[in-house]
This record gives structure tokens, C-alpha cells and sequence, in this order.
């Protein structure tokens, strides 16, 4: 899928990729490719995730 635009996260990267949850476009920054979803996604799957083993089954 081709994304354009900026990050709509922090506003100031390109957009890479697209969440798979909400639909956010994220910069590599603000977008956890072995999820598939935005950083705020993941922080909703689980608020004390500070590491990328978070389980996105529970969103």
C-alpha cells in the first residue's frame, strides 16, 4: 500500500505505513512493523509497554 503525507503522530516525518487498528499514518519512528500498529495503539494494548513484546490480541 502506498502512504503519503506526514506522520500523524508527531506532524513532522513522512508517513511509511498505516496502522492496522486506527488507521494513523506513522513515520518508522511511531509505527512498530512487528505489530502493524502506531505507537499509541500499542501503548493502548498495554500502558506500561516500554518494550516490543507487547500482545496486540488484547486490543
Amino acid at each position: 500500500m502506498s502512504v503519503s503525507g506526514l506522520c500523524q503522530i508527531c506532524e513532522s516525518r513522512p508517513a511509511e505505513e498505516q496502522c492496522q487498528n486506527c488507521g494513523t499514518l506513522a513515520c518508522s519512528v511511531h509505527y512498530k512493523e512487528a505489530h502493524g500498529l502506531c505507537v499509541d495503539c500499542v501503548t493502548q494494548a498495554d500502558p506500561s509497554h516500554q518494550s516490543d513484546d507487547v500482545d496486540i490480541h488484547r486490543l
